[in-house]
């Protein structure tokens, strides 16, 4: 009796395990729900996608979707981008909304967009609502030397032709910035661009920023313009200051040139002092060198000490010092006066 009520459980069990993987396999309801929506399929199809790893349950429901949307979507296209990783569901909504709105939009496109790695209902609701960007502050300087400080909002649609390798909101501030500054930069006065700011949306837009990114841009709007430095006079005295530093230094090597100079004649002077004094030196020698060898006499050595004499009170004559002063110099008289 218990091994009759034990093969029971086990047949019960595998009844109820066999149905479960029939339904799995065999999913009954999404193909009632098909029926139900006018779009049928047959549970063959049902069958198939379950075996190759997709949900029927996200095919079926986005496929009712775009049928009842009126889009004449195919379920090869979704089971296509399904299996390639892509968000079926985003990109059917994304049809959907763009047939409301009445933007050209391709299954193709948006499953492209979708698969980039872009969310393809934001890129679709930024082409019918377009987004606001707000720029950092430029700084530009004028012709006159005045730096203005200019921040911009830009406003821009999604261009979904090109939305795909397109680039970014970086690139388009970047861009702006760039376009900025050179508007101010061309400003003869920094006062034109604070009267007509208008001017420099007028030339950014010229220049066609929005070519190779995701982007069209709509307008270029100056929300805030304040003066900043004056960087004209700042280079001015920079420069000033530059070329004080630099007569200083010419000024400093002049004056270091003549000290060496200076210095360098001091040095000849005090040569010249030493060969004089060696020079002196050597008359005591040669006087007695002469006397010894005879060829001078005592009244000799005396008429040259009268002369030296003669010659320093000449001297110091000539340099103010009276002939009876103490001060000058000494006469040697001969023997026997």
């Amino acid at each position: 009796m218990a091994v009759a009520g034990f093969g029971l459980t086990l047949i019960i069990l595998a009844s109820i395990i066999a149905l479960i993987v029939f339904l799995y396999y065999f999913p009954l309801g999404l193909w009632i729900r098909t029926i139900a929506a006018g779009v049928p399929l047959s549970i063959a199809s049902l069958v198939r996608m379950r075996l190759i790893g997709i949900q029927p349950g996200v095919i079926v429901t986005n496929l009712v979707r775009a049928r009842k949307a009126g889009l004449p979507l195919t379920i090869d296209q979704m089971q296509s981008h399904y299996l390639a990783g892509g968000n079926v569901e985003a990109v059917t909504l994304a049809m959907i909304a763009a047939q409301r709105a009445q933007i050209p939009l391709e299954w193709q496109r948006a499953a492209a967009i979708d698969l980039a790695g872009r969310n393809v209902v934001e890129a679709l609701q930024q082409s019918v609502n377009p987004k606001v960007i707000e720029t950092p502050t430029f700084q530009g300087v004028a012709q006159n030397g005045i730096q203005l400080n200019v921040k911009a909002r830009v406003t821009v649609r999604t261009n979904l032709d090109t939305y795909v390798g397109g680039a970014g909101e970086p690139t388009i501030i970047a861009r702006v910035g760039e376009g900025v500054v050179s508007a101010v930069g061309a400003a003869v006065d920094h006062k034109e661009v604070l009267e007509y700011p208008d001017r420099i949306s007028r030339a950014v837009l010229s220049k066609g920023l929005d070519a190779g990114t995701a982007f069209q841009i709509v307008s270029i709007d100056i929300a805030d313009v304040d003066v900043g430095k004056n960087i004209g006079a700042e280079l001015q005295t920079s420069q000033a200051e530059a070329d004080r530093r630099i007569a200083q230094a010419k000024a400093a090597e002049r004056q270091y040139s003549a000290l060496a100079a200076e210095q360098e004649q001091k040095a000849e002077t005090q040569a010249m002092r030493a060969r004089v004094v060696e020079a002196e030196a050597q008359i005591p020698q040669a006087i007695a060198q002469a006397f010894n060898s005879g060829h001078l006499g005592v009244m000799d050595y005396y008429r040259l000490n009268n002369i030296k004499a003669d010659t320093d009170m000449r001297s110091s004559i000539s340099s103010g010092v009276a002939p009876g002063d103490s001060a000058a110099a000494p006469q040697t008289k001969p023997l026997g006066q």
